[in-house]
């Protein structure tokens, strides 16, 4: 029995000494690192989906319109809508597009909260040609102001990957 109360003696002085000096060594390498410079990690993107990458880069330019005139006048109808979309839109975008109606709110020039109608043009194009199709979508934006007298037309452009 003997040997069984040394090994159990050595056992807990081992961890006392271990337990007593730790406060002490933790010091000693909290100094040691205060000397180190602190260097920060580098910054990580976010992680991407799990999916596969597919399709190729294409720009989402979202275009919100309202229909209710500032000047009081009737609001902008489907059939306007549509017309202003064939004849302004269609030609500069003849790839494809896409038409939503909705309710919206925005607070006008005048402060008011505006509640109305509205619709959102969706229009895909490749990154590659995003310099050109700028511009175009600026006169979109004017000229439906100006035939409704609109005090705006929002947009959103995001990056996309997209796949036909």
């Amino acid at each position: 029995m003997q040997p069984h109360l040394t090994r159990t003696r050595v056992a807990l002085t081992v961890a006392g000494l271990l337990l007593a000096a730790a406060p002490t060594a933790y010091a000693g390498l909290a100094e040691a690192d205060s000397a180190v410079p602190e260097r920060k990690a580098p910054e990580r993107k976010a992680p991407e989906r799990n999916a596969p990458e597919r399709g190729a880069p294409y720009i989402e330019t979202q275009l919100f319109f309202g229909t209710e005139r500032p000047d009081g006048g009737p609001a902008v109808t489907d059939a306007q809508f549509m017309a202003f979309v064939d004849s302004e839109v269609t030609p500069e975008f003849p790839d494809g597009l896409t038409v939503q109606s909705g309710r919206g709110q925005w607070r006008d020039v005048s402060g008011a909260i505006e509640k109305e109608r509205s619709y959102e043009l969706i229009l895909l194009y490749p990154v590659a040609r995003a310099a050109a199709s700028d511009p175009r979508i600026e006169e979109i934006r004017r000229a439906y102001e100006k035939e409704f007298g609109q005090e705006a037309v929002a947009r959103v452009d995001e990056r996309a990957r997209v796949d036909f």
